[in-house]
């Protein structure tokens, strides 16, 4: 398993929503960094931003809720992981401590993720995922092979090259 981050909500050429995941440790040794991206719902876009950017909404959204509701009876979100893709679906497990001791349940990513990002508990990808499923980091952020911010001009260069990706990748790409 490998520690990510999220980082950020993408928009493909369909205009649906993909959440990105970093990893936080790249091992250059292993080859070019990578970012997972996963497609998911508007509404769970919607949410994950809203954590993301520290916001609280006027009511609560339902991941704020089952936040809410799991520390009223005691219990706290320990991690996520993204276990596997199976189809060009992606699957998902919340590891829960309770009153009862753990508890592991099965749970889309979009929601794992917007939980856990409310939770600040760590979010984890099997190895398998990122390896069958990333993409090279350089198509999806601004810094080069240095970790140094590059010029407006790499910039314009590598945004204009994930939004090529973008615009040529299919959820079906990911099939297992």
């Amino acid at each position: 398993m490998v520690q990510v981050r999220v980082l950020g909500i993408a928009l493909d050429a369909a205009k649906q929503h993909l959440v990105l995941l970093k990893p936080l440790h790249d091992d250059l040794t292993l080859g070019m960094p990578r970012v997972l991206p996963i497609w998911i719902g508007a509404q769970e876009a919607t949410s994950i931003l809203v954590a993301l950017e520290g916001e609280r909404p006027p009511r609560p959204l339902s991941h704020d809720l089952i936040t809410t509701l799991f520390a009223a009876v005691g219990s706290r979100i320990e991690r996520v992981d993204i276990t596997r893709i199976d189809g060009g679906t992606f699957y998902a497990e919340l590891s829960i401590a309770t009153a009862d001791g753990p508890q592991v349940l099965d749970a889309r990513p979009s929601d794992a993720i917007a939980l856990a990002l409310r939770a600040e508990a760590p979010i984890f990808v099997a190895d398998e995922v990122l390896d069958d499923a990333g993409i090279p980091a350089e198509l999806a952020e601004g810094e080069d092979d240095r970790g140094e911010e590059p010029d407006e001009g790499d910039n314009e260069a590598k945004l204009a090259e994930f939004k090529r990706f973008l615009d040529e990748v299919d959820p079906e790409d990911f099939q297992g």
